[in-house]
């Protein structure tokens, strides 16, 4: 491929220019024991395995949306993969703490424990209440709220680079502002992933991004240019599916909603300046953890200064017995001792997906390290991909599959990006295409399947010890099994690229276009 002479985005932390290491990038491929399997290298995927049918029994035949349970699942199927071992289980064992050390897990989990303190901050600075008053005096009603949602949590996903955290923040948020003026809440939910989905997608520094362009040796620039006009024709007529659905699906009757909304205070609005700085600073090439750790500080700011909470609200010390601190803002006497507050409760409610997450990745390490991956790459390799149609087909359809397994779309991505690099390279596919089916196909399947981090992630803010279910009612809970068919965007964007591989629509060699032509697309 020409080398290009265009000038890579900004560095996401604010030093070189993005180069895919920051994600893991190459260390799934890195030197390491082989794991003997009985019954081969398709044996290797029996944990993998396992835990989707525990997920699939779980949320969609018991439905039970339960992250705890998921869990129990991972670790079980983990420890079945042991029995089926050759020899020593110690390469087994090795295996499970190099795929939990991982870099690409630890982006995930970082973003969730940022953006949980900095929306739990917004939400006891009253910026829900804001969100109310705004939506009362632009007269966003209930059925044009999850096509509002769509729209600007795509918008705060593009400018983060982080569909993850954008799902914290507006389910922490919009979530329960909508569902109180009276947007169906699974619609919601779903709209709120579908943003999530479009700004992974788009987002110049979003991982995704720069892992699909960094794999398929092409620049991030050309790639996000490359890819827009996908993502537009995909988010067309989710926006109108969601304004026609919103029309037909009914809300929910909340206790106490009448209250709530009369107690809507425009003084909350101050917090689209907080958000405001995350973006910018985000956009401007700095680190999303120092992105959103100053929209954090300016959001404790203004809470304290202009009285939308206490201190206590924020971070609190419960003591059970008075003393010579007690008189102190955040600490207070109760029945039990304990930590609170909202920078506690935004991140604790996340421990339990981190565990899971942490599962899903050595599980597929140990998919990689047994062969299991290198065997289905082989399979569609030398079986289904025969001619350039059938190639592409199955470079959509084999990340589809991938993501089914591994619900971390990153993870997923890496596992899945040598076989697209390969097959494209076999029938001279261009690496923007290549990175195109890479992206659109993790991205949008990550925030679709029930079990998916993009979607937990959104579950585990209603759920967890101070979420939206505790603090409003059981009809701020969604299943995440509900959600599947209304997630537009991510199910468009898959049958676009699908039909883009069957018609040919978009499709270009590596010599038909160099990346500054690209770039200029």
């Amino acid at each position: 491929m020409t080398d290009t002479t265009d000038a890579a985005p900004p560095a996401t932390d604010g030093g070189d220019p993005p180069d895919g290491s920051e994600f893991g990038v190459g260390e799934q491929n890195s030197d390491g024991p082989r794991i003997e399997f009985r019954g081969g290298k398709w044996a290797s995927t029996v944990p993998l395995v396992f835990f989707i049918a525990w997920a699939i029994f779980q949320s969609g035949v018991l439905g039970i949306g339960d992250t705890n349970g998921l869990v129990v699942g991972a670790l079980i199927g983990t420890t079945l993969g042991m029995f089926l071992v050759r020899g020593d289980w110690k390469a087994y064992a090795d295996t499970i703490f190099e795929g939990m050390t991982q870099r690409v897990a630890a982006t995930a989990i970082v973003a969730w424990l940022w953006a949980g303190m900095f929306a739990e901050t917004l939400q006891v600075g009253g910026f829900v209440e804001g969100l109310i008053f705004a939506a009362d005096a632009l007269n966003v009603g209930a059925a044009t709220f999850p096509a509002a949602a769509f729209v600007l949590c795509g918008l705060l996903a593009t400018g983060i680079g982080t569909g993850y955290g954008a799902t914290v923040a507006f389910v922490t948020l919009f979530f329960p502002a909508g569902v109180l003026i009276g947007a169906n809440p699974v619609l919601l939910f779903a709209a709120i992933l579908s943003g999530a989905v479009f700004g992974d997608n788009l987002a110049p520094v979003s991982d995704t991004t720069i892992v699909s362009a960094v794999t398929q040796d092409a620049d991030i620039g050309g790639v996000v240019a490359s890819r827009f006009k996908y993502a537009i024709a995909a988010a067309v007529p989710a926006l109108a599916a969601y304004l026609i659905a919103g029309s037909v699906m009914s809300g929910v009757e909340l206790e106490g909603a009448v209250a709530l909304r009369e107690s809507a205070n425009a003084l909350g609005l101050v917090h689209l300046l907080s958000m405001g700085i995350v973006i910018l600073t985000a956009v401007a090439g700095r680190h999303i953890v120092e992105a959103i750790s100053w929209g954090l500080l300016v959001a404790v700011v203004f809470n304290l200064l202009f009285g939308l909470s206490s201190a206590s609200d924020i971070v609190v010390f419960t003591v059970t017995e008075a003393g010579s601190l007690s008189g102190l803002p955040v600490v207070e006497v109760g029945e039990t001792a304990g930590v609170g507050g909202s920078l506690y409760s935004g991140a604790v409610g996340f421990f339990p997906l981190i565990v899971l997450t942490l599962l899903i990745v050595a599980m597929a390490q140990i998919m990689i390290r047994g062969g299991g991956f290198e065997a289905i790459q082989t399979f569609l390799l030398d079986r289904v991909a025969t001619t350039v149609r059938r190639a592409e087909l199955t470079m959509v359809l084999g990340t589809a599959t991938i993501n089914g397994m591994i619900t971390i779309n990153t993870a997923a991505e890496i596992a899945i990006a040598p076989y697209v690099a390969r097959i494209g390279e076999k029938f001279n596919i261009n690496g923007y295409r290549r990175a195109n089916i890479l992206d659109a196909n993790t991205s949008a399947l990550g925030y679709i399947f029930p079990w998916a981090g993009g979607v937990l992630v959104g579950y585990q803010v209603m759920v967890g010890p101070d979420g939206l279910g505790a603090e409003y009612g059981p009809e701020m809970v969604v299943n995440p099994i509900e959600v599947v068919p209304y997630v537009f965007h991510g199910w468009f964007l898959v049958a676009i690229f699908i039909l883009a591989a069957v018609t040919g629509f978009g499709r270009e060699y590596i010599p038909d276009r160099v990346s500054e032509e690209v770039s200029r697309a």
